[in-house]
């Protein structure tokens, strides 16, 4: 960019993933005590698959399926923040730093309210920002569509990053 000019960028991530009795429910990280958890090849945080497709595509980097094909057996019942880890390093070897996230997490129950600050300090320790640049919000889908009926769950993130 001319003149040393900053130059910003967005990405946007969203992920969602069947309710599976059995599996734990891991948001962000964290383990969630519940009676359910989400299906997936991996251990199935759709808050860090957002959060990860988000930071890949804030640098036209692709997406979690293009670097972690749930094909491959390698990435059975890996942890998210792996997958998160990788992305950042790409990022960061791209000349990128990141420099805020805000992510919505959308589930009818359980009531994730008491676990915002434990999800917020994984996550700004996985993404390596301060507290104040890591927003974690909760939804419920008011009893509408495959996530208000308890079927699934979904995430959202967008993030910043610049050079």
């Amino acid at each position: 960019m001319a003149g040393g000019a900053r130059e910003t960028r967005s990405g946007l991530g969203w992920d969602v993933h069947r309710i599976a009795a059995g599996r734990a429910l891991i948001l962000g990280g964290v383990v969630i005590p519940a009676e359910f958890g989400l299906e997936g090849h991996s251990d199935a945080d759709i808050l860090l698959h957002a959060v990860t497709d988000a930071v890949l595509g804030a640098a036209a980097l692709g997406d979690v399926g293009m670097h972690f094909p749930d094909t491959d057996p390698q990435w059975k019942g890996a942890a998210s923040a792996r997958f998160l880890e990788h992305a950042l390093a790409l990022v960061k070897q791209a000349g990128f730093a990141l420099v805020n996230v805000d992510t919505t997490v959308i589930l009818e129950r359980p009531k994730l309210k008491d676990y915002r600050q434990a999800i917020r300090e994984s996550l700004a320790r996985t993404l390596g920002l301060a507290l104040d640049r890591v927003s974690v919000k909760f939804k419920t889908a008011e009893r509408v569509g495959p996530v208000g009926e308890g079927l699934s769950a979904e995430a959202q993130a967008i993030v910043t990053i610049a050079r």
